[in-house]
C-alpha cells in the first residue's frame, strides 16, 4: 500500500513539473524583436523594431495599404534614439527617443515621419482609421525619403551607415522596398563649439 501511494505521489509530482515546463514552452515569435545601432560622428543612433517576414503575403498596396501611415515594423512602434543633437530633413532635432512612422505610397518616394510623442500609432485611430491630421501635428518632421523598388527582402530590416562618418544612412527594406534616409549628426558644429569652449 506505501509503494502503492508513494508511485502515485511520484506520477502526480512528475506530472506537475511536464505541465509547469509545457507552460513554458513558447513558439517563437513571428516576428522577432531586433535592433540596429551605429555611432556616426559623436552620436549614437539606435533603433529598435520587431521584424515580420514576408511569408508569401503580398505587404505593401494589401496589408499595408497604399497612403495609409504604417507602424514601419510589427508588433509596437519602431523607435529610433538619438544620443546627441543632429539634423534630419533640414531640421534640429534633440538628442531623445521617437518613433518612427512611414506613408507607403505606390510610386514615388514614400514619407518617414519622426514622431515627438514616441507613441505607438493605434493611439491615432479615429472611426477604425488612422487619424492622419492628429498625427501630423505630432510629427517632429515628416520628409520624403529616398524609395527603390526591385529585389526582394524577404524579413524586415534596418541598417544603419556610417557613411563619412558625419551622416548616417539609415535605411528600411521588408518585400521588394528600400527606404533610406540621412541624418546629420553635426560633426562640423560640435568641433566648433568644441573649440570654442576650449578657448
Amino acid at each position: 500500500m506505501k509503494h502503492t501511494k508513494l508511485f502515485a505521489l511520484t506520477v502526480l509530482v512528475l506530472f506537475a513539473c511536464s505541465l509547469s515546463a509545457f507552460a513554458q514552452l513558447q513558439t517563437p515569435a513571428l516576428s522577432p524583436a531586433a535592433s540596429v545601432s551605429q555611432v556616426v560622428g559623436f552620436t549614437k543612433i539606435s533603433i529598435d523594431y520587431s521584424s515580420p517576414a514576408v511569408r508569401g503575403r503580398q505587404i505593401f498596396g494589401d496589408i499595408e495599404k497604399w497612403d495609409v501611415t504604417w507602424r514601419a515594423g510589427a508588433n509596437l512602434q519602431t523607435t529610433i534614439e538619438l544620443s546627441t543633437d543632429v539634423s534630419i530633413a533640414g531640421k534640429n532635432v534633440r538628442a531623445g527617443k521617437y518613433s518612427i512612422f512611414m506613408t507607403p505610397t505606390e510610386s514615388g518616394d514614400w514619407t518617414v515621419h519622426i514622431n515627438s510623442k514616441g507613441v505607438w500609432i493605434y493611439n491615432y485611430m479615429k472611426d477604425g482609421k488612422i487619424d492622419e491630421e492628429a498625427l501630423a501635428k505630432d510629427d517632429l518632421v515628416s520628409f520624403k525619403a529616398t524609395t527603390e523598388r526591385g529585389g526582394n527582402t524577404e524579413r524586415l530590416v534596418y541598417t544603419i551607415s556610417a557613411n563619412d562618418n558625419k551622416t548616417a544612412l539609415v535605411t528600411m527594406a521588408w518585400e521588394s522596398i528600400k527606404v533610406t534616409f540621412p541624418i546629420d549628426t553635426q560633426v562640423d558644429q560640435k568641433m566648433e563649439q568644441f573649440k570654442s569652449q576650449l578657448n
